[in-house]
């Protein structure tokens, strides 16, 4: 029995305060508390061979209550409840290293869960997350609490006005027995009336399509998300429909870094450049008469050249991407493209490439929607994006123009 008691001493995990000091970095404190803290009891739970409170015959320890420890992290001051043991000492450590230096505590433990379809890769990431191996089935219990945390963000209510809206979609990778196939996530993020970027919303969609964009309007607009002026997208399939079916009072500006994607590419490779050139210089124009004139002699141009299906798709779409000139002059370099987006975008490829192919569409859900929340407390909702007074004054102006006329 003594043999026994020292064998489950030596499997008890030690705690590296410094490590964690180290590595926890800017994780949100309370989300820190509860990962840890959690970890901590179900390791009690293992070594006392039965759950908190479960009498169960194979019971080979009880607890005794639990210690407080302070631990000080650039994340703030965390509390951890150390289980207490009649008949073990369990030591005070948890985590010995943590990579992740830009994950928050959700990614990790998401990427986990969704790794938990091969028992070989949990055990992995695991232990090289927290120095020894967590069973799948402790991941599991922890991550459906983080689902839970992460839905009621989703689903937050929208209560402040976002006169500026971004809309986009990524497409990931999802295998199901033994296929693979598409999955899409819907994102939107906003300007706010103070001039402050917002992230306003995430949702799965089968595809990029007009039930996809409908089903994610819908879920915008029931949640608050009123006063738009102007939606900055993509020509997504089925999306500029949709928009005018639950926001038709705001006005549509179509990304014109997409735009020009769509007309090079029926432009041959050695004339690109100078396409991209002309292009370019329609928007660089100061008023939109001057861009209007600048289109027609660049469509002239084109069909000079012989490229008459790129001057065709200039002469048909170029008035969607005019819109921005109607809004003040200071805000059109950061409203006239999806660029403040395709950032965002691009941050949630980076976290998703190292899961490759997705269990289910909802698993594509959970771990962007954690990545988006961590963006979202981050300096990147802090900082002034725009200066909305300039909105204001423009309203302003037009009105008093509205009386004189009158």
């Amino acid at each position: 029995m003594k043999k026994d008691c020292t064998q489950e001493r030596e499997k008890v995990i030690q705690i590296n305060e410094g490590a964690i000091r180290d590595h926890l970095g800017k994780l949100v404190r309370s989300a820190v508390e509860e990962t840890l803290n959690g970890l901590l009891d179900a390791e009690a739970d293992r070594l006392c061979n039965a759950e908190k409170y479960q009498r169960n015959s194979a019971r080979k320890d009880t607890r005794a209550g639990h210690y407080q420890r302070k631990l000080h992290t650039r994340a703030g001051e965390v509390t951890l409840k150390v289980p207490k043991l009649r008949q073990q000492t369990f030591e005070t450590a948890i985590i010995e290293r943590y990579r992740r230096r830009e994950a928050s505590v959700e990614e990790a433990l998401i990427e986990m869960y969704l790794a938990g379809v091969s028992v070989r890769r949990v055990e992995g990431i695991t232990e090289a997350l927290w120095g020894t191996k967590v069973s799948p089935g402790t991941i599991s219990n922890l991550n459906k609490k983080v689902y839970e945390k992460i839905e009621e963000w989703r689903n937050r209510p929208i209560e402040e006005q976002v006169p500026y809206v971004y809309l986009d979609g990524i497409v990931l990778k999802r295998s199901w027995a033994g296929e693979i196939s598409n999955v899409s996530v819907l994102v939107a993020i906003g300007v706010n009336r103070d001039g402050y970027r917002r992230i306003l919303g995430i949702c799965e969609g089968a595809k990029e399509d007009k039930v996809g964009w409908s089903n994610f309007l819908r879920h915008l607009k029931e949640r608050g998300l009123k006063d738009v002026r102007l939606f900055i997208t993509d020509a997504c399939m089925g999306l500029v429909e949709s928009l005018g079916e639950y926001y038709s009072e705001a006005k549509w500006q179509r990304c014109i870094v997409h735009f020009y994607r769509n007309v090079l590419s029926v432009v041959p490779t050695r004339l690109m450049l100078d396409v991209a050139t002309m292009l370019k210089a329609i928007h660089a124009s100061e008023d939109l008469p001057a861009a209007m004139e600048k289109a027609e002699a660049v469509c002239i141009k084109l069909k000079g050249l012989k490229l008459k299906e790129a001057a065709k798709k200039t002469q048909e779409s170029i008035g969607e991407t005019f819109t921005y000139y109607a809004f003040p002059r200071e805000h059109r370099v950061r409203i006239r493209t999806n660029n403040a987006l395709e950032r965002i975008m691009r941050e949630i490829r980076r976290r998703t490439r190292v899961v490759g192919a997705f269990p289910d569409g909802h698993s594509a859900l959970m771990l962007c929607a954690a990545r988006l929340r961590h963006v979202a407390g981050t300096q990147w909702g802090s900082k002034r994006y725009l200066n909305m007074d300039l909105l204001r004054e423009q309203d302003i102006d037009k009105a008093l123009a509205l009386v004189e006329a009158g």
